[in-house]
């Protein structure tokens, strides 16, 4: 159970939580920055980023051997020290830098700053230094959104006992969207939402999700996305949305994609 102490944003305009994957960071086009700028005329936003491929590539270059045990990289003591120097040293200051170009005023965070994140091991023995949200800080959120500021997350927390810990992304991201009643969680990804048989599915349910999983539509790193979406659907978040990197997001007003809901009504924004 994720729990929290609130204050209201001052400026009456909804949350929107945006993950962005660490492999498609490189490829973010001006299209998307300008969407993050369009973003903010409506909806305070909170970036999420991940950071996987760089952590990969520094622990081969580094001889260090690493594996995955359900999706979740295993995480030793050497390999969490490469995990922070790369989502806290280059790819958090590297995105915060670009979005800051753009006239954007970004603001580069991880859970340790000012205890936004506090986690739980999911299993120590097994997997290491891997958490799970528990609590997130939102009087620091609100804080920084009030005064039109847009946070940019690293995925790293602390445990009730001070020790350090990676969290999935995608996890983050769901976390923090739940926590803060945003109305919507986008996740950025490579593709410009789910495909079938190479058309963009422009919304679906959580029963047509299952169904598309269960015949190989869904597969690969899209089923956590899915997964995450679906865990974070409620009365306060009854939209998400899967949106490609390359070009702009916002078309017309509306925001192009994948949309999951439950059934509802989809708003333009």
């Amino acid at each position: 159970m994720i729990t929290s102490k609130s204050m209201q944003v001052t400026e009456h305009k909804p949350v929107i939580v945006v993950k962005l994957g660490g492999s498609i960071l490189p490829e973010l086009s001006a299209h998307f920055y300008k969407s993050m700028k369009d973003l903010q005329h409506h909806y305070h936003v909170i970036l999420v980023h991940g950071g996987g491929p760089d952590i990969t590539a520094t622990l081969k270059d580094l001889g260090i051997q690493c594996t995955f045990i359900n999706g979740q990289r295993k995480t030793t003591k050497d390999v969490f020290d490469i995990a922070e120097q790369m989502l806290k040293g280059k790819v958090n200051s590297t995105l915060v830098h670009q979005l800051n170009l753009e006239e954007i005023r970004a603001i580069g965070l991880s859970g340790y700053d000012a205890h936004l994140l506090k986690a739980s091991f999911i299993d120590k023995e097994t997997l290491g230094f891997v958490g799970k949200i528990e609590e997130v800080n939102l009087t620091l959120l609100h804080n920084l959104l009030s005064l039109n500021y847009l946070p940019v997350i690293a995925p790293l927390a602390t445990t009730g006992e001070g020790e350090r810990v990676n969290v999935n992304a995608d996890l983050v991201a769901a976390s923090v969207a739940k926590a803060m009643k945003a109305e919507k969680l986008v996740f950025v990804t490579d593709v410009p939402g789910i495909l079938k048989d190479g058309e963009l599915v422009s919304r679906v349910t959580i029963e047509v999700i299952q169904r598309y999983i269960e015949v190989g539509v869904i597969h690969g790193g899209m089923i956590p996305k899915v997964q995450a979406a679906i865990s974070v659907l409620n009365k306060h978040i009854n939209e998400v949305m899967i949106v490609g990197c390359r070009d702009s997001i916002i078309q017309d007003g509306e925001m192009i994609g994948t949309r999951i809901t439950e059934g509802k009504e989809v708003q333009a924004i």
